[in-house]
């Protein structure tokens, strides 16, 4: 089939959840024998170097800029007071984006149209408008119950005003999903929770839905070779994205002095872009034992020394990816329970669960004081991976979604990532 494929961000190199979805899910179709061209939103900090490898598989690759700002910001939240369209939605509606969706759709006798998470489906609309008859199947690859975001957000304390606006974004945001899958042939979910949270079962009109995980390459990642003695408990995530930045601070604020009182020896690093305020403020305290590393492009040598890797996140939808690939490095992992929302796996056995403060703080310290725990719990994730979220495996179902090409997808040992 010829896909078009519509991303809301360059999904190379693999150092976002977001990014590992796309970028497997366009290696599986472009191996399994469509054609697929990739159309994204890019930003700043992306390269001529990703762009190229990602047309090693894709028959062609196109951009648009992704404009953002505090200014464009504010007008896109007043304009969703004002309009009751959801703000999350309203900020990546980019004109030049939907010129250039119509321009491809028009002219490339696409058989479907694919949109990789909410923000692209009015794009995909628009395209399937814009395309000459027969017009193309339109398949969602819908990431996240959007909604639960920041409904969650908003139940894990925030002021009065900030919790009524998120609270309000969403019921905008569910009402939005609803009205919008629905106008899909086909939509795919990455958990079957995420599917029952929105609902849509009950819609008037109901697509065709499915659930297919995220998943990695374990045949290609060697687990972590860590130091004898490791001294790190480590965060790994994107810091602009809220939940992740109100996770970490949570834990940084509240569970990590309990941490410290009892290991003084170990040290809470904290990886990734954007790190909030907050954090910093707590990191800065004198004896805080904190380091905030902002992005690093290589976190190998962080991960070699981390004693237990943390995803104490109160907040979110989907899939975690960090945990799958803390798993595949072969980390020892502490998470909340929205943390490991929509993945499988048993408390005790594959990773260690806890919701409070005290209990985070404890779980922590016991893996960290009992080494044959860490190691135990470190090799039961990684054959969760491997017998779970294998790509070269699990992404057969996308077959029934696109019609299976070629008899063998590319081997997992093809891909240079």
């Amino acid at each position: 089939m010829r896909i078009l494929f519509l991303s809301q961000l360059i999904p190379y190199p693999l150092d976002a959840g977001p990014k590992v979805r796309a970028y497997y899910v366009l290696h599986y179709l472009a191996a399994a024998g469509h054609e697929v061209t990739l159309l994204a939103f890019s930003r700043p900090g992306d390269t001529t170097a990703a762009v190229d490898h990602l047309r090693e598989f894709c028959a062609a690759v196109h951009t648009v800029p992704m404009p953002r700002s505090r200014l464009r910001d504010a007008c896109h939240a007043a304009r969703s007071l004002l309009t009751g369209q959801p703000f999350l939605i309203a900020r990546d509606r980019v004109p030049a984006m939907t010129r250039r969706v119509q321009a491809l759709a028009a002219v490339g006798d696409f058989d479907a149209i694919h949109a990789d998470q909410l923000w692209m489906a009015p794009y995909a609309l628009v395209g399937r408008e814009a395309a000459v008859p027969p017009r193309p199947r339109l398949v969602l690859d819908q990431h996240n119950a959007v909604y639960l975001i920041p409904r969650r957000l908003a139940e894990s304390g925030r002021g009065a005003l900030v919790g009524w606006l998120l609270r309000r974004e969403a019921r905008l945001i569910r009402a939005y999903e609803l009205d919008t899958l629905r106008r899909f042939d086909e939509v795919v979910w990455v958990s079957a929770e995420d599917r029952a949270a929105v609902g849509l079962s009950k819609a008037a009109r109901v697509p065709h839905q499915r659930v297919i995980p995220i998943c990695v390459d374990p045949q290609s990642t060697s687990p972590i070779r860590r130091a004898p003695r490791p001294h790190r408990v480590t965060f790994l995530g994107g810091l602009h994205w809220p939940p992740n930045a109100a996770g970490i601070a949570w834990f940084a604020r509240e569970g990590w002095p309990r941490v410290r009182a009892a290991a003084p020896e170990l040290t809470l690093t904290v990886i990734g872009k954007s790190p909030p305020g907050e954090l910093l403020s707590v990191a800065a305290e004198p004896g805080s034992g904190i380091e905030v590393t902002g992005y690093v492009d290589d976190p190998r040598p962080y991960l070699a020394e981390t004693a237990v890797f943390v995803v104490p996140l109160h907040a979110g939808g989907g899939m975690r990816v960090k945990i799958v690939e803390a798993w595949l490095w072969g980390l020892p992992i502490v998470s909340t329970t929205i943390g490991a929302e929509g993945i499988c796996a048993q408390d005790g056995r594959d990773l260690l669960l806890a919701d409070t403060a005290e209990t985070f703080a404890a779980a922590v310290l016991r893996i960290h004081n009992e080494k044959g725990l860490a190691e135990a719990l470190a090799e039961s994730g990684r054959r969760q991976v491997k017998g779970c979220y294998d790509w070269a495996v699990e992404y057969a179902a996308w077959d029934a979604v696109y019609g299976a090409g070629v008899t063998e997808p590319a081997s997992a040992a093809s891909i240079v990532a």
